[in-house]
């Protein structure tokens, strides 16, 4: 593993849990009437929080499609992942309350331990390594058409569900999303080195990236809006690698070893990084969210500053 690429990896997973924090101290003073809709979006543009948010989330996508740009999807999924333990950081110190001072504990040290100990085992066992991109558009469109019915039917779901499901469905979506943009993103790379920029905006893959992004983005603050990080961050945190990594060694050209040990190990790392998410995203120092009492009206929309 090039040194290089973990320490983007990582780089990028400090900027991404940053921003995530900020966003979501943000977005949940929005009125509930903005849920699922474009203006969300535009009265968020208007606080300085989220703005900041955001500049920390798109710093850590550009390291994190640097990371792509040098290693395989199946390596640096699992270090982006890592986004959780320094939103956590942030948490505990910001803002300052009797809840997120407490220590982490046995459940936050062995959701430290899951995630840490997954991501490592993932890697040490599949040994992930670049091949040969699979020309089958077949293929392709299969895989990414899976993913994107999921989303269309977990973002239905949300819509018809009550407010406790509904951030746990849209964040599952919205990380299905950024998966996919991460996969897209390597290939608009890769296309881009090969052709320069005319082969880049003849290809549909920078504007599928686009709309993943911005489709991302609006699902993720609907569901930041509705509940606390406890509840949304870790389903998102979840879903993005394990998607990466499906399109990584789907279509991308991505091998992973594939004897029994290795498989089993694998699968274990997968599903300790998985309950790792759950352990440390349930953790108190996570923020609970503004009471609903506190939720500014629409009316009250133009008149307070978030």
């Amino acid at each position: 593993m090039s040194v290089l690429v973990l320490v983007l990896s990582v780089s990028a997973a400090v900027c991404l849990g940053v921003g995530f924090v900020l966003q979501q101290n943000a977005a949940r003073q929005a009125p509930l009437s903005d849920f699922l809709s474009p203006r969300l979006l535009l009265d968020l543009m208007r606080v300085p929080r989220w703005l900041g948010g955001i500049g920390c989330m798109i710093v850590g996508m550009v390291l994190g499609a640097v990371a792509l740009s040098r290693g395989e999807v199946s390596l640096v999924e699992p270090l982006l992942a890592t986004n959780l333990l320094f939103a956590l950081v942030l948490s505990r110190h910001w803002p300052r309350t009797a809840e997120t001072r407490r220590p982490l504990g046995r459940q936050g040290w062995s959701g430290l331990a899951l995630l840490a100990g997954g991501v490592t085992a993932f890697i040490v066992a599949g040994r992930p390594s670049g091949g040969q991109a699979v020309a089958d558009p077949v293929r392709h469109w299969a895989i990414i058409g899976s993913m994107t019915g999921l989303v269309l039917l977990l973002t239905t779901a949300a819509k018809r569900s009550r407010m406790s499901a509904a951030p746990v469905l849209l964040a599952l979506a919205a990380g299905l999303l950024y998966g996919m943009q991460d996969a897209l993103t390597r290939v608009s790379g890769q296309r881009f080195t090969h052709g320069g920029l005319t082969e880049l905006v003849t290809g549909w893959q920078p504007y599928a990236v686009v709309v993943c992004g911005v489709t991302g983005l609006l699902l993720v603050q609907s569901a930041f809006e509705t509940a606390s990080l406890r509840v949304s961050l870790p389903a998102l945190t979840a879903a993005e690698p394990l998607a990466g990594i499906t399109c990584g060694v789907g279509f991308l050209g991505d091998r992973l070893r594939t004897d029994v040990a290795a498989l089993t190990w694998e699968a274990a790392g997968l599903a300790a990084i998985v309950a790792g998410i759950v352990l440390l995203g349930a953790h108190p120092a996570m923020p609970c969210g503004s009471p609903e009492a506190d939720r500014p009206s629409e009316q009250d929309r133009d008149l307070q500053a978030y």
